[in-house]
């Protein structure tokens, strides 16, 4: 039996060590301020680490940043899994479910052939439609590592990421007063906050602005939306193993690693064997390593290459945040 090249390790753990550090430090340093300013931590996470892209140049920190940005970044999707259970998704009856379902898969679908129409890539339209759709920054993360490499993909990343958090904390703010304006009770309410807002954290602080009732209805439609992850990232591997074989490249898996995990872990939260606190620290933990992630592609990125984006990308965000609104809408009046 090979053992192990401890001396190798310690190298590598040498060469990650600055960078992943660094990326940690502006992680802490976003944390602290959206609990202080009430700002989104993710967008926070971005802003500062692109303020510290000089770190990212050839240097110490290089590496480390590297490998945070693409390996913490899959461990903390993974962990995503253990915020989820099957009792929680089905404890509202199926009706809410298909109206998810159905929301989910008409927005990305909608949001594909929008991004065609303006000029952008199949793969963009997926990366803003399941953003938009599915949980916000956390969705386009984890889609944009179910994605095949290419030069603009991390641009398109962190545009989405801006995008949709912006988005997300104005729809906080204005989603609950559409709510009212429309007569909707304090479970169809609680629907179509939970259905059509892109970040748990504004779904959980609009929700229970509302009352208790709406706020515990919308955070498991939104639990709903994060359990579909799984099967859009299934579908975009699908999609992207078909069309690099028939180019002649190498497929990819069926299913990212850290798709495996977050499988593994929610079916292990579904049995209800482990202790309460290990969810909580497990989504906790997502958590640190997302804004650890979002802060590195922050400093992989310059600030010009955003700029040069033009109107179109935000555009397509607002018309697919428009989108998922009319669907729950929708839904929620042939549901009466």
């Amino acid at each position: 039996m090979r053992m192990p090249d401890l001396g190798a390790w310690r190298a590598r753990g040498s060469e990650l060590f600055p960078g992943i550090m660094a990326s940690l430090i502006v992680g802490a340093a976003a944390s602290y301020l959206a609990e202080h300013y009430a700002t989104p931590k993710l967008l926070l996470a971005l802003l500062l680490g692109m303020a510290m892209n000089f770190l990212a140049d050839e240097g110490r920190c290089k590496a480390g940043i590297e490998f945070t940005a693409r390996q913490i970044l899959r461990f903390g999707v993974a962990l995503l899994g253990l915020r989820i259970t099957l009792e929680q998704v089905l404890s509202l009856g199926w009706s809410p479910l298909l109206m998810v379902v159905g929301g989910v898969v008409l927005t990305i679908g909608i949001s594909v052939l929008m991004a065609r129409v303006l000029g952008f890539t199949w793969m963009f339209g997926m990366l803003t439609g399941g953003a938009t759709a599915i949980c916000g920054a956390s969705a386009a993360l984890a889609l944009s590592a179910a994605l095949p490499a290419n030069a603009k993909k991390e641009r398109a990343t962190l545009f989405t990421v801006i995008g949709v958090s912006a988005l997300s904390t104005l729809a906080m703010i204005l989603y609950p007063t559409i709510a009212r304006s429309l007569g909707f009770d304090e479970q169809a309410a609680g629907i179509f906050l939970g259905g059509t807002i892109h970040d748990v954290a504004q779904v959980v602080g609009a929700g229970y602005s509302m009352g208790s009732e709406t706020g515990d209805t919308a955070t498991v439609i939104k639990l709903m939306r994060v359990a579909m992850l799984l099967p859009v990232i299934l579908c975009t591997t699908l999609i992207t193993r078909a069309s690099q074989g028939a180019a002649g490249a190498q497929k990819p898996p069926l299913l990212p690693g850290f798709a495996v995990g977050f499988v593994v872990l929610a079916a292990i939260n579904s049995t209800g064997w482990l202790p309460p606190a290990l969810p909580a620290l497990g989504s906790e933990l997502s958590q640190v390593c997302l804004v650890t992630a979002i802060a590195a592609l922050g400093m992989k990125t310059r600030l010009q290459e955003l700029a040069s984006v033009g109107v179109r990308p935000i555009l397509l965000m607002i018309m697919e945040s428009a989108v998922l609104v009319g669907l729950f809408v929708a839904f929620l009046h042939l549901a009466d």
